[in-house]
């Protein structure tokens, strides 16, 4: 059993809470004085809940001239507070609360709040230079979000800006309804300096699509994956709403038209549903899903190709940054989330079969021998014959027999723990394809020591930065009504939304 700090999931106030094993699960239980108990599954596995639980680290967080003084507590702080322990991993910027559908699992909704937040351009740059001033690290990657980025028309200057800038990656998060209209529009996209299109995609037949977008977007997403294909955007990450009973009998299926896609499909990226926002809460129960369900799902979808012991927690990369950051002497920005926020792992295509990188890496004997040699490059002096002896010891956590033909993985890797750089980085990614989860929360499984190890921000036009699931649960209302203007029907993208459209077409 241990003791965190969660909500009350209707008054919002801090209570203490416990989390404890019943059944082979991680369970979370709170009580509070005046609305009663509340009960939920914090992780559906408690062996690969232990199992990453090793993979814990505390980072140095943002610096207080960054951010803002802990006075109130975590977590009306935000921020970024004294307290929080990881850096910017990657900002959102909210560029509208406009969107040209009106899906029922949505966070933000203009209609029904009768206002229209979009920051004008000035103040996404401002934003930007926010993130990019943060100490110890700058932030280095930035995803635009709302809403719906595409409707705004600017979109492409925004994206140049943070360009120039500095970001190193930059991504939008889509419908694709846009991208799906326009070849010319994705490739105005890609000409501005867009890295990467984060894609919803629930499924492969209508069937989800109707549940969580309202109306069958399947050809919506096939036509923007085509755009982005014949434009050069070749770093599509697909990201399924994952709901028990509507598209979780679909993973293995997702990840293998990924699969068939790699030309332009980079990744997968599942998001277990948060209940959050316009999401039917009295569904929780019977809908709620966590990471552990989808590795055990993935794997006897794929019939073992992808096993549970091919996940890792994204605070596994740790280990290779401080190397990296070590043998470069720059301060890099560090993986230091909280284990059971998210999992990750590589795949590769091969001759028809899915071959996760654990099948011919030794990735926990690697990760330690890293963690090892880290402090030997740490200080003053040249590391130049201490690297060669590292680089010397790595073919022996690698199996390049029974690795796919012509990946060529002991000198990615090796070419990446040397360089460090964004493009070296690159080519190990167009070579494999990312799986990966992150379970964003809610009211009913929220643990304060998960938001203290938050990498995912929102940038807000007042200068803050504020964790995802804080900004979600308790500071979006707030943020968007102080900038928000009146809602008018001539400030919608179209005159009806793409889902109404298709209902009355049908």
């Amino acid at each position: 059993m241990k003791h965190i700090k969660s909500v009350c999931p209707e008054c919002k106030k801090v209570i203490d809470s416990t989390i404890f094993e019943e059944n082979g699960k991680i369970m979370l239980k709170k009580t509070c004085p005046e609305h009663g108990t509340f009960t939920d599954v914090y992780w559906s596995d408690s062996k690969l809940y232990d199992r990453f639980r090793r993979y814990s680290y505390v980072g140095s967080g943002v610096s207080t001239n960054n951010g803002t003084l802990s006075s109130g507590g975590c977590p009306w702080d935000c921020g970024i507070c004294s307290r929080h322990k990881t850096g910017t991993l990657l900002a959102n910027i909210d560029v509208t609360n406009r969107c040209n559908l009106s899906c029922p699992v949505c966070f933000a909704n203009a209609k029904a709040s009768g206002f229209i937040y979009e920051p004008d351009f000035e103040q996404i740059r401002e934003m930007m230079l926010n993130l990019r001033n943060q100490e110890p690290v700058p932030c280095y990657a930035v995803q635009f979000a709302g809403g719906e980025p595409t409707v705004r028309e600017d979109l492409p200057e925004i994206i140049e800006t943070a360009q120039e800038l500095g970001f190193s990656q930059i991504q939008i998060a889509t419908n694709g309804v846009r991208l799906a209209k326009s070849q010319e529009y994705c490739e105005a996209l890609k000409t501005a300096g867009l890295h990467t299109v984060y894609l919803s995609f629930d499924g492969v037949s209508k069937e989800p699509y109707l549940e969580n977008r309202g109306f069958n977007a399947l050809p919506v997403k096939q036509k923007a994956l085509e755009n982005c294909r014949q434009a050069g955007l070749n770093s599509v990450v697909l990201v399924p709403t994952l709901i028990k009973g509507v598209n979780d009998h679909q993973v293995g299926d997702i990840v293998r038209f990924a699969a068939r896609n790699e030309d332009v499909v980079r990744g997968v990226n599942f998001q277990p549903v948060a209940f959050a926002g316009r999401i039917d809460q009295a569904l929780r129960k019977e809908q709620r899903i966590t990471i552990p369900d989808l590795v055990s799902l993935l794997e006897e979808q794929t019939e073992g190709e992808i096993p549970s012991s091919a996940w890792y927690p994204a605070s596994a990369a740790v280990p290779i940054i401080r190397f990296v950051s070590a043998v470069r002497k720059v301060p890099l920005p560090e993986f230091t989330i909280h284990p059971h926020c998210g999992a990750a792992t590589y795949i590769f295509e091969n001759e028809g079969k899915l071959i996760p990188i654990t099948e011919f890496v030794d990735v926990d004997g690697f990760l330690e021998f890293l963690e090892s040699v880290t402090p030997e490059f740490e200080g003053q002096g040249s590391n130049v014959t201490k690297l060669a002896k590292v680089l010397y010891h790595i073919p022996l956590y690698i199996d390049e027999a029974k690795s796919p033909k012509d990946l060529k993985i002991v000198s990615l890797i090796t070419n990446f723990l040397k360089n460090g750089t964004r493009e070296h980085a690159a080519q190990f990614h167009r070579k494999s394809i990312f799986l990966g989860a992150m379970h964003f929360q809610d009211l009913y499984n929220l643990d304060l020591e998960r938001v203290e190890h938050c990498g995912i921000h929102y940038a807000t036009p007042d200068g803050r930065i504020i964790p995802f699931c804080t900004y979600n649960n308790f500071h979006r209302e707030g943020v968007e009504a102080r900038y928000s203007k009146q809602y008018r029907k001539d400030m919608e993208f179209e005159k009806k939304p793409l889902d109404v459209q298709e209902r009355e077409a049908a």
